[in-house]
This record gives C-alpha cells, sequence and structure tokens, in this order.
C-alpha cells in the first residue's frame, strides 16, 4: 500500500511537470514564418509603436494582423529588392494575405479580448514578454489557466499607467503597491470573485 501511494504520489508530479513543459504548451518554441520577420529589428532597433501592425488590439477582441500594404509602406522604398521580402511583394501583388503562423493560440473554449486587457492597464510585455528583444517570436507564458487565473486574482499586481502599455522597457517594480491599487479603483476593475468566475473565460 505505502508502495501504491509513493507511487501515485510520483505519478502526480511526473504529470504535473509535463503538463506545463513546454513540449504540451509550445513556450519558447519559435516557429518558422513564410517572411523572415523580426520584432527586435522593427520594434526594438526601429522603434515601430506596437499599434502600427496590430491596429485592433485598442478595440476589439484580436489584436488583428497587418495587411500586405502595411509591410509595403517602407519595403516599397526600403530593401524593396530584398529576395527575403519576395513572400511580401508577392502577396500584395496576388492581393493574397501572407499565411502566418500563429503563436499564442488560444483554445477554442477560452475567450479572450485584448482591448479589454489594454483599457485595463495590462502591459504588451506582461503576456508577451519582451517582444522589441525576439528576432523570432515566441510563446513567453504558458497560457494555461493557472497563469491567467494568478493575474484574474491580483490584477493591481500587473497593472501599469496607461501612457506605458506600449513600453517594452516598462518593470513592474516601478509602482508603489498603493500606487497599483490607486490604478486599479481608477481603471475600474472588478472584484477578484467576478473575475475569476468561470464565464469570464468560458462562455
Amino acid at each position: 500500500m505505502i508502495l501504491a501511494v509513493v507511487l501515485a504520489g510520483v505519478a502526480f508530479l511526473v504529470y504535473t511537470q509535463v503538463a506545463r513543459s513546454s513540449y504540451l504548451t509550445g513556450r519558447y518554441l519559435e516557429k518558422q514564418q513564410p517572411v523572415q520577420f523580426s520584432h527586435k529589428h522593427h520594434t526594438g532597433d526601429d522603434g515601430i509603436d506596437c499599434r502600427y501592425c496590430h491596429t485592433t488590439v485598442e478595440t476589439t477582441a484580436s489584436a488583428g494582423m497587418p495587411p500586405t500594404q502595411t509591410c509595403m509602406n517602407c519595403h516599397s522604398q526600403i530593401w524593396a529588392d530584398s529576395p527575403y521580402l519576395e513572400p511580401v511583394r508577392a502577396s500584395f501583388r496576388d492581393n493574397k494575405p501572407i499565411e502566418w503562423e500563429r503563436v499564442h493560440d488560444l483554445p477554442e473554449y477560452a475567450y479572450f479580448n485584448h482591448s479589454i486587457h489594454v483599457a485595463k492597464g495590462v502591459g504588451c510585455s506582461t503576456c508577451h514578454g519582451q517582444i522589441d528583444e525576439m528576432p523570432a517570436v515566441y510563446q513567453e507564458n504558458t497560457l494555461q489557466m493557472e497563469w491567467c487565473l494568478s493575474c484574474h486574482r491580483e490584477p493591481e499586481k500587473f497593472i501599469r499607467p496607461k501612457s506605458e502599455i506600449y513600453n517594452m522597457k516598462w518593470q513592474d517594480n516601478e509602482l508603489s503597491p498603493q500606487q497599483r491599487l490607486d490604478l486599479k479603483a481608477q481603471y475600474r476593475i472588478r472584484s477578484k470573485d467576478v473575475i475569476t468566475t468561470c464565464s469570464t473565460c468560458h462562455r
């Protein structure tokens, strides 16, 4: 009986570790894209604001993917003949969207809205990590339910002034605990009991 209990405990421990591993969550795994697009270059080096490409992040559930025209605004002049950008030019010529590989892919039973998180002071880097340092984007966090709930239980720990939402260099220690509580009240963030109910994310 003791052996059975020990084996059950070990099996449970192994399960919890495997369930959180990058093998199942996709965490830290870079995906090959049809175009070698570097956020480090465009956002980190050139300082392009997230909203230039992800135009609907403040207004809809989806952050949106840029149409090829957005790429061509610059690349009709810069690197216009680069072989790396032929898929972009072909997309523009043929009026056919580039088929990007999705990096952050929640299951269909989980509802997520970018705009409400932006409105409540959650910065891009809080969920997506230091995008401005990623030559190829990878999933920084597990996106598992326990990760979401850790924020919903104490949202004041993860919010920032709205002027800093797109600032990738923002550090969580730049606000005092009282300032965080003040922001929570200012943004009218609901109570823990409300935002941790099942129907908040499962609709």
